[in-house]
């Protein structure tokens, strides 16, 4: 994603800053708002900044195991 573009967005909920990461092994990137413990989803480039498509930081990535 383009840094400038980075710098723009904040978190829909709160206005605060977002943290950009890319977790390993994984094309799908996500935009993580530390406040309100969600991370956006970022595909093909385009952030989805819905809350209603955010997922909460406690909740597992999709496409992993749930580890018992």
């Amino acid at each position: 994603m383009d840094t400038r573009l980075l710098e723009l967005l904040v978190c829909p909920v709160c206005k605060g800053p977002l943290d950009h990461q890319r977790p390993p092994f994984q094309a799908d990137h996500e935009l993580i708002c530390r406040a309100d413990r969600l991370a956006f989803p970022v595909h093909d480039g385009i952030p989805v900044m819905l809350e209603s498509e955010a997922r909460t930081l406690d909740a597992p990535v999709a496409g992993t195991a749930a580890s018992t």
